[in-house]
């Protein structure tokens, strides 16, 4: 691949970072996480099949606090990536 093509590959990602909602994706999660969390804590076990399904709504809980956290990081790499951007171009002036 030549240079040019890779750093058109990079502009276009770079595109695609400014464009991320990050907040409305944290919304989100926090919506999944509390009706996991809902669906985990009243939900009456009576067999074991019910306590199965009980079982997934903890895994996807797990998986969406897990997701919501490299969500979370991702979005305070950007934000200190944009501050040194910005520090960088004020040292520059």
């Amino acid at each position: 691949m030549s240079t040019d093509a890779n750093a058109g590959a990079r502009s276009d990602a770079e595109d695609t970072v400014e464009t991320v909602d990050y907040d409305s994706m944290l919304a989100d999660l926090d919506v999944a996480i509390e009706e996991a969390r809902y669906k985990i804590e009243n939900g009456r076990v009576r067999d074991a099949e019910k306590e199965k399904v009980r079982i997934k709504w903890v895994r996807a809980l797990a998986y969406a606090v897990n997701v919501r956290r490299q969500v979370a990081n991702d979005r305070d790499l950007q934000e200190l990536a944009e501050e040194i951007e910005v520090l960088k171009e004020a040292y520059e002036s």
